[in-house]
């Protein structure tokens, strides 16, 4: 007898799919929400859906690799001591004592770019801050920045064409990177930098220090996971922000923080700065009327699940208050993200110096901006034309 649960449903590496994402999503979400295929094995569209499978640690597993991934790829109670390590350092008070850093390289990016000439965003604007910001969080020097930004490309070529062994090689790459970072604060011993990345080698989990091993794949997880998202975060707020020059105006004006942050949020849950992240089922479930068996990969698109019609009603339409309780911008459930709190800093000072110096902001003539392809958000060029103030 044939399995039907194994005929495609769809196919998302299909060019009609990558060179509109999101129109593809919405499309899937109205046709099959629950959907196989080769590439992302069952993918999950529905808000609903998702929720559920984020709430349900016990039935959805994110133990979905088999390599060590600190603390993402771990289930309570292994992820629990991880986590509560990992939580003071994004605590109001770590987020006051980076703020002044964090707004001073804001401040000397935008006061960088040209003014009236076209320049890519991404790679001179929101790479650049990505980079920088993480480099000045961790403790990391700046002579890392052009390594880890080659990483990171590399590291997404190898996973959009499904690359094992190139992936395999991209994640020993950056441990290497990581080993030497460590090797060179044991030498240092007592006269070692007081930073993150000290800190977290000082940790202790379940009553012992971590691994070297846990600590690579901890560091690995937060620096891919940081430098694409804010990336592709700042190429989508100035790209939509381009496109809707009232709201940047009102947004230059007397608007607090937290209406920034806010905003920032809402234009983030209708253009995905994450694609995706991946489940494993532990037992034979029902959802959107398929059977999934027991030991199946899923994956849960925030592209789809947070334009969801059922809960956001348009989801093009601009409405920061009424959907905030429902955006999965930062996940729900256990695994949370827990960075959330750095990341709304850091995007909303970049975007408060940004505004309070620019007062043009317009898609440079003749040039086409490129979509990133999944599994990254936001866009791979966008080129673009400020008027400074």
């Amino acid at each position: 007898m044939i399995d039907e649960t194994r005929k495609p449903d769809w196919n998302p590496r299909a060019d009609e799919v990558l060179s509109a994402q999101t129109r593809a999503y919405d499309a899937m979400r109205a046709q099959c929400p629950v959907a196989w295929s080769e590439f992302q094995h069952w993918t999950v569209f529905k808000h609903a859906d998702v929720k559920r499978v984020l709430d349900d640690h016990e039935t959805f597993s994110s133990a979905a690799s088999s390599h060590l991934s600190v603390p993402n790829g771990m289930d309570p109670p292994e992820h629990t001591p991880y986590r509560q390590l990992i939580e003071p350092y994004f605590s109001p008070q770590a987020m006051n004592a980076f703020e002044p850093i964090c707004r001073e390289i804001a401040r000397d990016l935008v006061n960088s770019l040209p003014d009236s000439q076209p320049f890519d965003v991404v790679k001179r604007f929101s790479q650049a801050f990505a980079l920088q910001i993480q480099c000045a969080f961790m403790g990391w020097p700046d002579s890392l920045n052009e390594p880890l930004r080659e990483w990171v490309n590399r590291n997404h070529r190898a996973t959009l064409a499904g690359d094992r062994q190139a992936m395999a090689d991209v994640a020993q790459e950056f441990d290497g990177y990581i080993k030497g970072l460590l090797n060179t604060r044991r030498q240092a011993g007592a006269d070692a930098s007081r930073d993150v990345t000290t800190s977290l080698m000082e940790e202790s989990v379940n009553g012992r220090p971590m691994t070297d091993e846990e600590l690579t794949s901890l560091l690995r997880n937060w620096t891919a996971g940081e430098l694409s998202t804010i990336s592709s975060s700042v190429s989508i707020v100035l790209n939509y922000l381009s496109e809707h020059p009232d709201l940047r105006q009102r947004l230059a004006g007397e608007t607090s923080e937290k209406e920034l942050s806010d905003a920032i949020d809402e234009i983030l849950r209708m253009d995905a700065p994450l694609m995706s992240n991946r489940r494993i089922t532990t037992r034979e479930v029902e959802m959107g009327g398929r059977q999934i068996p027991a030991g199946e990969k899923l994956t849960i698109l925030w592209a789809s699940a947070n334009r969801d019609e059922a809960v956001f009603g348009d989801p093009d339409a601009f409405c920061p208050q009424q959907n905030s309780a429902h955006n999965l911008l930062y996940g729900a459930g256990v695994h949370i993200c827990p960075g959330a709190p750095l990341a709304r800093m850091e995007l909303t000072i970049l975007m408060k110096e940004f505004l309070s110096r620019v007062d043009r902001l317009e898609m440079a003539a003749g040039e086409q901006p490129k979509r990133a392809l999944f599994p990254t958000g936001g866009f791979s060029y966008l080129p673009m034309v400020i008027g400074k103030r």
